[in-house]
């Protein structure tokens, strides 16, 4: 299984048209992770809707800023659960 992960802060302009891009691909065998890395928007909001959709979509959020070594840990993580 192939993981994208999508780290959102300031950028709900941008996730409808990434998530659109991503659920639409012919590759089905992926996980699509949004990290909201508390942004004060509506990142929640819209991923919930694709959570709705598609059960490749997960979502997680920080209620502080974490900055860019959220992917890190996330993916050190990923790399510890067996498949």
């Amino acid at each position: 299984k192939v993981s994208i992960i999508i780290p959102v802060y300031n950028a709900e302009d941008y996730l409808n048209k990434c998530l659109d891009l991503l659920t639409s691909q012919s590759y089905k065998n992926i996980e699509i992770i949004v990290v909201n890395d508390a942004s004060p928007k509506n990142c929640k909001e819209i991923v919930q809707e694709y959570i709705k959709k598609d059960n490749r979509v997960k979502y997680v959020e920080h209620n502080n800023n974490k900055g860019l070594s959220i992917i890190d840990n996330l993916k050190s993580q990923q790399d510890a659960d067996p498949l």
